[in-house]
């Protein structure tokens, strides 16, 4: 990776240019990340316009108590430019998991990066914070995962944090949560923090947050819980192709009924579908080939802060916040229908109403031409 000598500024499309791509494959991916990012088709020319002139930015990426399925998620990202973005366009100058060199070398690398690029940087974070026990659970050459943090977040413009650990503390934050594993921004309270959670999060929703900041130099634009709206404004349930099927009653008593085999709605079976807002019904996993819904399981909600104490993954939830006063599924249908019919008659009515007193205004109309011409 290069993290032992230090790289030459490129702008994005030089670095793709030199791997050997082509100008096509450039515009390619342009209209590619433009879309990802949640953008215009308008803004493809500026999208352009900003690889071809900005340099890269530096990118530390930080692993602590984690799996790295996060890391493994963006490198299995289906498009090939998207993974020499990953590897090379974004000029990642650490990551101890991507690396190929190790020891004292490298630290000092990615020390003289951090203070070569001070206030400039990205630092990225996956994997929580263990604070218990002065945060001996988590220690990476005799430091602390907090230690270690904080001096890497010194210098960052901006912080993204993949993956819920990071985001929200993961499982490691489980009731009674024995290493008290914390979120990144528990501790970092001085920086612009940009949360992309999931268990792992999809790699072009990953890349599109980091290619926003790199191209646009601002974080986009965030819900309250600090996520990208772009990639977490709508709830999973509402991109679902199962949800005629739940706004009609119909549901999956269990995983091998003929229900389940038709496509019925999964909710019965525990799918935090209607509360977990997420891209996986629109964007899918592998290139649109599936997600966990697609391939018959329900949603755990892994984009969700506490998703992992949040009952057993198998049981259903008794309400669904914003669907209306449904108390359980068992009366989802009978509303749906009930507020169809409902809609259906006040529309009637309404137009019945409407047709009225036009051909009363029409009569009106009518009387007074004839009184006209007889006056």
């Amino acid at each position: 990776m290069g993290t032992l000598q230090k790289k030459k500024s490129k702008t994005y499309y030089e670095s793709l240019m030199d791997k050997g791509h082509s100008r096509r494959d450039f515009m390619k991916f342009a209209t590619f990340m433009t879309a990802y990012m949640g953008l215009e088709s308008s803004m493809i020319g500026q999208v352009v316009k900003a690889m071809e002139t900005k340099k890269r930015i530096p990118v530390i990426w930080e692993h602590f108590q984690e799996c790295t399925g996060c890391t493994e998620s963006f490198l299995r990202s289906d498009h090939p430019l998207v993974a020499d973005l990953i590897l090379d366009n974004i000029s990642l100058d650490y990551s101890n998991t991507l690396m190929a060199g190790a020891g004292h070398n490298v630290e000092e690398a990615k020390h003289q990066s951090m203070k070569d690029n001070y206030g400039k940087y990205i630092l990225i974070v996956e994997g929580a914070i263990p604070t218990k026990d002065d945060g001996v659970y988590c220690t990476i050459a005799g430091r602390t995962a907090e230690d270690i943090l904080k001096e890497s977040a010194a210098g960052a413009a901006a912080i993204i944090t993949f993956g819920s650990c990071s985001a929200w503390g993961g499982v490691q934050a489980a009731h009674p949560n024995p290493t008290g594993s914390v979120p990144v921004d528990i501790i970092i309270k001085d920086k612009p923090i940009i949360k992309v959670p999931g268990c792992p999060p999809i790699a072009e929703v990953m890349t599109g947050v980091v290619m926003h900041y790199a191209i646009f130099g601002t974080i986009p634009e965030l819900d309250n819980m600090g996520r990208p709206k772009q990639f977490y404004g709508k709830r999973v349930h509402d991109s679902c192709y199962r949800r005629p099927h739940f706004d009609a009653g119909q549901f999956a008593k269990s995983f091998d009924s003929q229900e389940a085999k038709n496509g019925y709605c999964l909710y019965k079976l525990g799918c935090r579908g209607p509360v977990t807002y997420n891209a996986c019904g629109s964007m899918e996993w592998n290139n649109g080939l599936s997600y966990p819904i697609k391939s018959g399981y329900p949603c755990i909600g892994c984009s969700e802060d506490k998703f992992w104490d949040n009952g057993p993954f198998v049981e259903r939830l008794v309400n669904i916040p914003g669907m209306g006063i449904e108390a359980t599924a068992d009366k989802v249908g009978k509303i749906a229908v009930g507020a169809a019919v409902g809609s259906a008659v006040v529309h009637a009515v309404a137009t019945n109403i409407a047709k009225r007193k036009e051909i009363k205004n029409r009569s009106q109309r009518g009387k007074a031409n004839e009184e006209n011409i007889k006056a």
